[in-house]
């Protein structure tokens, strides 16, 4: 144990050293009050080319280098960024952006003199047709397939009005162009670095690539010419410098917080969740004056899922075929208990549909899933023509290591109403392999929201839609048909209805067993404020001060 604690401390001082050396006034950057917020990743970075924006620890740096046209606020109610503001044609087809003229990318040696050129609609267009160009291979190409005109899906009318045209409606468009992967990117620093643009960035966000040892430390600098400013008209952000450590342990992670190393840690790892929060989610009174707990709801439902698609053969002779057999499993086990003694309190119990709370579409009065009903799920199971589980085959579940213990806790629990699992643990690649290829037919999934918008996970229905996302094979004509009229009412209030009635549908058809609705959960140091979350889970550090 103190080999371990002596490498941590060890790799620190050389990050601290090494960084003291770059910043240039980071090692003197206490002593001159400048700010300094420091983090963990301990997945790493593989990336700082927005078009390779996939993983949170990618998306998390590059949106403090890049601007996208618009944003999530922390109520996920989309505002301009880029844009001033935009105009929707009545056909609900063609966006028209408006574009700030304050805007300029970073200084570079790309552009004459070094000095940071203006961003212009042209940008804009170059910067999407990349994400959809077959040479990039970005990750991120799905996002505009089938929805934007080919020969003039993205126009620049003049230097400060973008247009997008549709194919056809889809408000969650918006949500689309707020995702990291629509950032934009100079022209010029992709022709000069190519492939390396990965590690040569330049964009317009509030900070601006300075250092990247890669495995050992990131560092990025202010931008003093950010076009942003705080409501009493000083320039964002507050913050000197930003330095990302990759140290791969969690544990280390946390004992680094604790000195004082790190100013917030993202996740309470399960190896020290019962040292520090009540088994209701709370700081145990011992850490309540160290550090702040930062919980908020966060866009992602965790999930068992059903194979239900009657033509193919796994299907076809399986009880979980029968509606009323997975309702019962629905009723037969206990959310709340769970989410309480397995994840100390963190997540809410999965009663009120699949859209998870934190969407301004949830109402858990207009949609009511399922709670524990043990008399409920024998009924059904009687129904279904299996009294007390009687001639009922066992069912196989298949689940991956880290939620062995929730798999396990449900297959107990329906155990006593006569419902037998046999949990299978396996790799999440195979899994996810098997999902995609619709060999599973009972499996644990989880569905993290790609942007702010309820269709996110009402597409993992839609029947047209292969797997992913639709990995039960659900269709239902009527869904179908709401979901195709949502994609083209631009009011929210009734989109929202549509939304509802959906999930309604997927309660009463049960191709999936929702567990529970996740939360992001955050350590903060008491001296830092402004450090403002979302249900997407961003990492925002544009107000963030230490005091």
């Amino acid at each position: 144990m103190k080999s371990c604690y002596c490498q941590v401390v060890i790799s620190v001082l050389c990050l601290l050293g090494l960084c003291s050396l770059l910043l240039g006034s980071c090692g003197q950057a206490e002593s001159h009050h400048q700010q300094v917020f420091r983090y963990n990743q301990t997945e790493g970075i593989s990336s700082l080319d927005p078009a390779f924006a996939k993983s949170q620890a990618v998306i998390w740096a590059v949106s403090q280098l890049y601007n996208t046209l618009v944003a999530p606020d922390t109520n996920l109610a989309i505002r301009p960024s880029l844009a001033k503001g935009w105009q929707v044609s009545d056909d609900h087809r063609t966006y028209t952006f408006d574009l700030r003229t304050d805007v300029y990318f970073h200084d570079s040696d790309i552009f004459p003199g070094g000095k940071g050129r203006r961003m212009t609609a042209r940008d804009v267009v170059y910067s999407l047709q990349r994400i959809t160009d077959p040479a990039t291979a970005s990750p991120g190409a799905w996002i505009f397939n089938g929805r934007i005109a080919a020969d003039s899906g993205f126009r620049a009318l003049n230097d400060s009005t973008f247009q997008l045209t549709l194919v056809r409606p889809f408000h969650p468009i918006l949500g689309i162009l707020s995702m990291q992967y629509c950032s934009v990117v100079p022209h010029e620093a992709v022709e000069k670095y190519g492939k390396d643009f990965r590690s040569h960035p330049c964009g317009t966000g509030p900070f601006k690539f300075f250092f990247w040892d890669e495995g050992q430390g990131l560092v990025f600098h202010r931008n003093p010419n950010y076009f942003e400013r705080d409501a009493k008209g000083h320039r964002l952000p507050y913050l000197d410098a930003v330095q990302i450590s990759f140290l791969d342990s969690k544990a280390s992670e946390f004992l680094l917080f604790r000195q004082g190393q790190l100013d917030f840690i993202n996740d309470i790892d399960a190896s020290f969740k019962d040292e520090i929060l009540t088994k209701q989610g709370t700081l145990k009174q011992e850490w309540s004056d160290k550090m702040v707990l930062d919980k908020k709801p966060f866009l992602n439902t965790e999930y068992l899922g059903f194979l239900v698609d009657s033509n193919n053969a796994l299907v076809k002779n399986a009880p979980v075929r029968i509606r009323k057999i997975r309702q019962a499993i629905n009723y037969g086990f206990d959310r709340t208990k769970m989410i309480t003694y397995l994840r100390n309190g963190k997540g809410t119990p999965a009663s009120a549909g699949f859209v998870p709370a934190g969407l301004p579409s949830f109402d858990i009065a207009k949609v009511k899933g399922y709670t524990y009903d043990p008399g409920k799920a024998r009924q059904l199971l009687a129904e279904a023509g299996f009294p007390g589980g009687k001639g009922l085959p066992v069912i196989k579940l298949l689940s991956i290591p880290i939620y062995a213990d929730m798999a396990d806790y449900v297959a107990n629990q329906l155990q006593e109403i006569g419902i037998r699992l046999q949990v299978e643990v396996v790799q999440k690649s195979l899994l996810l392999e098997q999902t995609a290829k619709s060999q599973a037919l009972f499996f644990r999934g989880s569905w993290i929201a790609d942007y702010p918008d309820a269709e996110s996970y009402l597409a993992m229905f839609y029947s047209r839609n292969p797997a992913p996302p639709n990995y039960t094979r659900y269709a239902n004509p009527a869904f179908d048909k709401l979901y195709e009229q949502a994609l083209e009412e631009n009011n929210d209030s009734l989109r929202y209805l549509l939304y509802q009635e959906m999930d309604r549908r997927i309660i009463a058809d049960a191709p999936v067993v929702p567990l529970f609705y996740d939360q992001a959960m955050r350590l903060v140091q008491p001296h830092v404020s402004g450090l403002y979350n979302n249900g997407m889970n961003l990492l925002e550090l544009r107000f963030v001060r230490k005091k």
